[in-house]
């Protein structure tokens, strides 16, 4: 068992909940949910993601780690105070079940699975580049923190690529303590209280909340996450993804959690040549993953309160540095065949711009701007070969 398996899996944890916790909590919030709740949903959506990340990693010998949709929250926290919890709690009900109903339409699996690489791998770069510039942005704010972290990563990664990011992670840590750049601590650790939440179906809430979410989490999450893997590589099974994170987002939205989906962010950081040499066993992140996030469902209430601590600049940069590999092999991919340069480029530019139409964000349209670019050129050539004739 190689060190970075643990390792990058940890970071991805890390990541994945410290960057985007702020809006989960935000959406709770804008339904009216209270502390308690919170919490509550928190630790379930955790508890789903270790169930999902490590059943389906283990099934199908596959990286396959799962997140909550941090679009989807986003779009909850925009909205007006107009629904309330337990309407939001059957409007998450409802795209769920839609999650499940889709798992059995072949059509969308195989528009996913044909997807060529060059694009997916494209628009994972534009998602990734994003992140890793956002180092630099954090730099300007918080010199003291991130040019010292982004100095070891260097130093680091040139004896032990492995070990880099654990590194910043750790000397970052005490340099947020260090520099008295940390919010309040929680007073005690205690276990999570499940609270459980009689839903809600009102009409206004399916039709002005969970349709928007399904789209937005099947657009912005899911085709994005089985890009990644396509990107780096592997097939993945879009219906038997489907399948678990609709079953596990069915069973956490009764305790007030959003939809589970596919990750594609954190996805990048456990599925790259960083986390083992050998792609056949970067499954292995996935149990870990799994492990990690159960952690986090235990103590949901005082972890909450800890990584609402750390400093943004914090996050962003052990975020950032975590990806820089991924991107550099995301890049690789999209450029590698001559034909499909300027359509994965072409997916890169979009997914990296703030292009968000009809709620839904640039990785969508990104792949949409790529296959076009191939749409037109083999248009094109067939147009050029009818007229050779």
């Amino acid at each position: 068992m190689r060190a970075s398996v643990i390792i990058n899996a940890l970071v991805a944890v890390v990541v994945g909940f410290g960057s985007t916790l702020a809006i989960i909590v935000a959406a709770a919030q804008a339904l009216g949910a209270t502390t308690t709740q919170i919490s509550s949903s928190v630790s379930a959506i955790c508890l789903a993601l270790a169930i999902s990340a490590t059943y389906l990693s283990i099934r199908h010998k596959i990286p396959m780690v799962t997140a909550w949709s941090t679009p989807g929250a986003a779009l909850i926290a925009a909205t007006d105070g107009s629904i309330s919890f337990a309407e939001g709690v059957g409007a998450y009900i409802a795209v769920a079940a839609a999650i499940l109903l889709t798992a059995f339409l072949k059509p969308l699996t195989r528009l996913v699975e044909r997807i060529p690489a060059s694009i997916a791998a494209g628009m994972l770069a534009g998602v990734l580049i994003k992140f890793v510039i956002a180092v630099f942005d954090q730099a300007a704010a918080a010199p003291l923190l991130v040019l010292p972290l982004f100095a070891l990563f260097l130093v680091v990664r040139s004896f032990s690529p492995a070990w880099a990011v654990i590194s910043v992670l750790i000397a970052g840590t005490g340099l947020v303590y260090g520099l008295d750049m940390a919010g309040p601590l929680p007073d005690d650790i205690g276990l999570t209280s499940y609270e459980f939440v009689m839903p809600v179906f009102d009409p206004a809430a399916l039709v002005g909340l969970a349709a928007p979410l399904y789209l937005v989490t099947m657009a912005s999450q899911n085709l994005p996450g089985f890009a990644v893997l396509r990107g780096s590589g592997y097939t993945p099974p879009t219906a038997s993804a489907l399948t678990v994170t609709g079953l596990t987002s069915l069973g956490s939205a009764f305790f007030g959690s959003l939809t589970t989906n596919m990750a594609a962010i954190t996805a990048a950081i456990c599925t790259g040549p960083d986390t083992h040499p050998d792609a056949t066993k970067r499954w292995m992140t996935g149990p870990f993953y799994g492990f990690f996030y159960l952690i986090l469902s235990l103590f949901g209430a005082s972890l909450v309160a800890l990584f609402a601590a750390l400093p943004t600049a914090f996050i962003a940069t052990v975020a950032g540095l975590a990806l820089l590999s991924p991107l550099v092999g995301a890049a690789t991919t999209a450029l590698k065949d001559e034909a499909g340069r300027v359509a994965a480029m072409a997916t890169l530019c979009v997914t990296a711009s703030s292009l968000s139409l009809f709620g839904i964000g640039s990785a969508f349209w990104g792949v949409l701007a790529g296959l076009a670019v191939i749409g037109m050129d083999a248009f094109a050539k067939n147009i050029r070969r009818r007229r050779g004739n």
